[in-house]
């Protein structure tokens, strides 16, 4: 990659007094870095949203500060206004040139997807964003580029191993067998099991509704002329051979 440039003005503005720098079109930041004490500066929002949009998180970037003699930082964090969306703050992380230093860097899709993803049947699946990547810093890369034309089939995928990229310079921090990008079906086995339950349950249900049948849950309503209520004690002891009625008397001729 490219190193890029950027101006930056010794900062004696601290705390919430920094507010007067945003409105002049300043951000505040600092610089850190190992065995280093943090200096305070702040930098031009143009020109850092430049450097930002080329250099990313990966991107060496010379930082001048004052006079004084250019330091090679990465861009190691930008804190945000939630609302408005600007940077509020930036961190600058000063690095030897001649130690390693670890990054994430971001995974790419290239290529052309299969006939299959078109028509809607398969989906492209990337289960992995970014990797961490150790490296010399004048070695980063800005991003790796993963070759999606190769996957056809459904299971069809590309892991962290087999991933292009300059491994005498750089090591990749993550399993090799972990799969990066891979042809998944549109629908899942899970799914559509669980569709196809849903749709026994409305059948079933709509089957009751037109049959008559009750609904599970539900009690059947009683036929006509079938008692709802139980026997009282007399009539349920005369069910059960306990004591008769009298015969009922016939009338004297």
């Amino acid at each position: 990659m490219d190193r890029l440039n950027l101006k930056a003005t010794e900062r004696r503005i601290l705390g919430k007094k920094v507010k007067a720098l945003r409105k002049d079109g300043l951000i505040p930041g600092h610089v850190f870095g190992k065995g280093l004490a943090t200096e305070h500066v702040s930098v031009s929002a143009v020109d850092f949203h430049k450097v930002l949009t080329g250099a990313g998180e990966t991107g060496l970037v010379d930082l001048a500060i004052g006079g004084e003699k250019t330091r090679p930082v990465l861009i190691r964090g930008v804190q945000y206004d939630p609302v408005a969306g600007l940077p509020l703050n930036i961190d600058f992380y000063q690095v030897n040139l001649k130690e390693k230093v670890t990054v994430p860097v971001p995974l790419v899709l290239i290529g052309e997807e299969p006939e299959s993803v078109k028509l809607g049947e398969n989906i492209v699946l990337q289960t992995l964003n970014q990797v961490e990547v150790e490296a010399l810093p004048t070695d980063l890369v800005e991003k790796i580029e993963v070759d999606i034309s190769g996957l056809k089939n459904v299971d069809d995928a590309i892991t962290v191993g087999q991933l292009k990229l300059d491994r005498e310079k750089l090591t990749v921090l993550a399993p090799a067998e972990e799969i990066v990008v891979k042809i998944a079906p549109a629908v899942t086995a899970e799914m559509a099991a669980l569709m196809e339950e849903q749709a026994a349950e409305a059948a079933a249900a709509e089957e009751a509704a037109v049959g008559g049948v009750p609904a599970a849950g539900e009690q059947a309503a009683p036929a006509e002329g079938t008692p709802t209520e139980p026997p009282t004690a007399g009539e349920e002891k005369g069910a059960e051979g306990g004591e008769k009625a009298a015969p009922e008397e016939k009338p004297q001729e």
